[in-house]
């Protein structure tokens, strides 16, 4: 980090302002350090103050991160700018300046570029804007023998005289009345108009209500838990239970025990979108619902949030990946709920995995983390085995229900017929579950229609022009999309290759394609499509979750949105449609992804009383994965994959670093990364694979290539990367971009 900048003065200052104090502001921008200021007159400043500095020709808020040593300065007083002054939000504490810089390193990331996830909202910087509201007036009751009190007047007063003073809105709400009624007590005096700060619209959730009844095994991680949010420091639980074991209701005690102990708490989970019913959970154990934290946000919702999390009035914050830099003061517990699911990745801007830096974060604040989880990711089960982290296990289902039975469908010896996708195992299984009055779901993880759509003529296939990718048919909206880069179009009249005309054929199936089969299969079905596409937020996830619930729906159909906490009573039945979708490519966690998903989706069948069944369609029944499903042998499973792992100095065994070239001109990505694979590093320990283009080799009119950093588990990776990538001047629109730990390897 550079020790001195200064965002230069248009002319020289003064000598009596030379003599200023200065100080070192972070700016969140993808800068190296810290800039040097002038601290203005009689201002006191200290650590981790939010204030408004100039750069170049405009303002910008950034974070006192230290004062300058004045003995040791190489930009001249003179050259310094003044502060404009310290804006009225709480400073950010210490343990999450300490996490910025953590991240930074880490990560290979600018300071400032981690900043910006933290000041994610300007706004939120500076004060509420008060309101104004309606108190009586001390002479009211004289007043109000010479007015006309109607019954509407008299509620208003009875209101006020019950509470403390209200908006106009609110107060007329409240009584039942026009906002007339309250504006002509206002004329005639009878109310003062006083100005009070915005009421908060977060309840604090309640403590004190009492806790499910438990198992034994749920009131034992519960007390262990409960214990640690208790009394505090640092620690990591993973809470390991089978699909319907309760592990919501149980970390919820954990987060009862900390609301107590008057701490905040920050639960992660990795699909906002789908917590309708978590969310159920939590205002049916505490009251209140907690404060939500994502994207699909207003920024009216994010600037309130993030004003109240940085307060300490927001007490149980439930949010995606981004809500791990959000400016606690008072953290006293992590909950990662789902910690192994890939969708804790951040891929774009600051590249970091939420599950490992909320594990970093824990540790810094001194707190407990806990780890949830059904099908625990390679890395958290090592942990547990080395002793870093500890283990709760509950390893029943919740009530008594049972876990479904698997059958594995060979697809060789039992197909369906052609240009269908249901075996006729799975046929006959929905149709005894529609019959029975009960629910099913399908599982397949591809949005859309088909994948492929070509000529019949010429072959030519539809591809994106922008990606190296097909463009997906979606026929619900009429449109060939890429799910690469977002592109869409429709879907030309003739071959644009033989000038073909009505010649294209859609290959493969998509879930909309299941929905026509099911369809046809069963018309009086009902049935609804879960996916990204069909579910923009989490309102839209919400109401299809009622639907369900209310037996509105006879099937589920959906992508992996489907795996993912949902409790259905009802739904006893599964079927997944192509098991070995994610077992293709060279991903070294192809199966271990796979698994979990299918663990994970098997596991929405019988969670009540009714039993389960789930039917998994495949064309390598023989695979090692499947074997794991049906046997249910999850811990062989992990052994195997963690022998092949070691063997091959793979992490969790081995560190790995890639380096991505991107850029829009083919020739400068391919030069600058044969320059960097010319200059990489050759050390004892480390291996550098590549370069080489991308499997995916263009996205969004951007070319790709890559190279593949291998070392040592007890290497300091990212000592040689800096020393490696830290001089290289990136030109013609080229970006390198850096991924520690990555999880794709598109």
């Amino acid at each position: 980090m550079p020790a001195r900048r200064a965002s230069s003065a248009p002319a020289a200052a003064p000598p009596e302002a030379r003599a200023r104090a200065r100080v070192r502001v972070l700016l969140p921008l993808p800068l190296e350090g810290p800039y040097d200021y002038r601290r203005a007159s009689g201002e006191a400043l200290a650590a981790g103050d939010i204030v408004l500095v100039p750069l170049g020709g405009r303002e910008l808020a950034g974070c006192v991160w230290d004062e300058a040593d004045e003995g040791v300065e190489e930009v001249a007083a003179a050259r310094l700018r003044d502060v404009r002054r310290r804006l009225p939000a709480p400073p950010l504490p210490e343990a999450l300046r300490r996490f910025v810089n953590w991240v930074a390193g880490y990560t290979l990331s600018a300071p400032g570029a981690v900043l910006k996830m933290v000041l994610s909202v300007p706004d939120a910087l500076e004060a509420e804007r008060p309101i104004t509201a309606y108190a009586a007036a001390e002479d009211a009751a004289a007043k109000g023998r010479a007015v006309r009190m109607t019954a509407a007047r008299s509620r208003v007063m009875a209101a006020l005289a019950a509470g403390p003073p209200r908006a106009a809105s609110e107060l007329a709400r409240e009584a039942g009345v026009s906002p007339g009624v309250v504006a002509g007590l206002a004329r005639a005096g009878l109310l003062q108009a006083v100005t009070v700060a915005p009421p908060l619209p977060f309840a604090r959730p309640d403590w004190r209500r009492p806790a499910p009844r438990f198992s034994p095994d749920q009131a034992a991680a519960a007390a262990d838990l409960a214990a640690k949010a208790r009394d505090g420091g640092f620690s990591v639980t993973l809470l390991d239970g089978v699909t319907g074991a309760g592990k919501t209701e149980v970390y919820l005690d954990a987060v009862a025990a900390a609301l107590r102990a008057g701490r905040q708490v920050l639960v992660l989970v990795p699909e906002i979108a789908l917590t309708a019913q978590w969310l159920g959970r939590f205002e049916a154990r505490f009251g209140a619902v907690p404060v939500e934290w994502h994207s699909d946000l207003t920024p009216a919702q994010r600037r309130l949030a993030w004003r109240a999390v940085a307060e300490g009035k927001a007490r149980v914050v439930v949010g995606a990946r981004s809500a791990l830099f959000l400016p606690f003061p008072e953290l006293g517990l992590v909950v990662v709920d789902e910690e192994h699911d890939a969708s804790f990745k951040q891929e774009d801007g600051v590249v970091y995995h939420a599950r490992d830096m909320a594990v970093v974060r824990a540790r810094i604040e001194g707190i407990p983390i806990v780890l949830v989880t059904a099908t625990p990711s390679l890395e958290t089960v090592t942990n547990v085995a080395a002793g870093r982290y500890q283990c709760l296990r509950l390893p029943e289902r919740h009530g008594g229900a049972r876990l479904p039975d698997i059958h594995v469908v060979d697809m060789r010896a039992d197909p369906p017929p052609r240009q269908h996708w249901l075996s006729p195992a799975l046929r006959a299984a929905l149709g005894e579950t529609f019959e029975a009055g009960e629910q099913a779901m399908l599982f397949l993880n591809r949005r859309g229609y088909a994948p492929l759509t070509l000529c019949r003529r010429c072959g030519h296939r539809l591809d994106c022009p922008n990606c190296t990718a097909w463009l997906v048919q979606h026929r619900s909206r009429g449109r060939l999309l890429c799910h690469h880069c977002g592109l869409t179009t429709a879907l030309p009249e003739a071959c644009p290759r033989c000038g073909e005309a009505d010649s294209f054929a859609a290959c493969g199936p998509g879930v909309e394609r299941l929905g026509e089969e099911v369809s046809a299969l069963f018309p009086d079905a009902r049935y609804g499509i879960m996916t990204s596409d069909t579910l923009t937020g989490p309102k839209a996830a919400a109401g299809f979750v009622r639907r369900v619930e209310r037996r509105e729906l006879d099937l589920v159909i959906g992508t992996q949105m489907v795996a993912k906490g949902h409790h259905f009573p009802l739904l006893t039945l599964v079927g997944v449609i192509d098991a070995d979708l994610g077992l293709a490519g060279g991903d070294l966690r192809a199966a271990e992804r796979t698994y979990q998903l299918l663990a994970q989706v098997s596991g929405r069948a019988g969670r009540a009383q009714r039993p389960g069944r789930v039917f998994v369609q495949t064309y390598m029944p023989e695979h090692p994965v499947m074997g794991a499903l049906v046997s249910g042998d999850r811990d062989r499973f992990l052994e195997a994959e963690a022998a092949a792992r070691r063997a091959q100095g793979m992490p969790p065994f081995g560190r790995l670093a890639a380096v991505i070239v991107s850029g829009p001109k083919e020739g400068a990505v391919i030069a600058a990364a044969r320059a960097l694979g010319r200059g990489a590093p050759r050390a004892p320990g480390i291996e550098v694979l590549g370069p080489a283009p991308a499997p995916l080799a263009r996205v969004g009119g951007r070319y790709r290539w890559r190279l593949l950093v291998k070392a040592r588990k007890t290497l300091d990776i990212q000592t040689p990367l800096r020393r490696w990538l830290g001089p290289v001047t990136a030109k013609g629109g080229v970006r390198i971009k850096v991924d520690i730990d990555p999880y794709s390897f598109l």
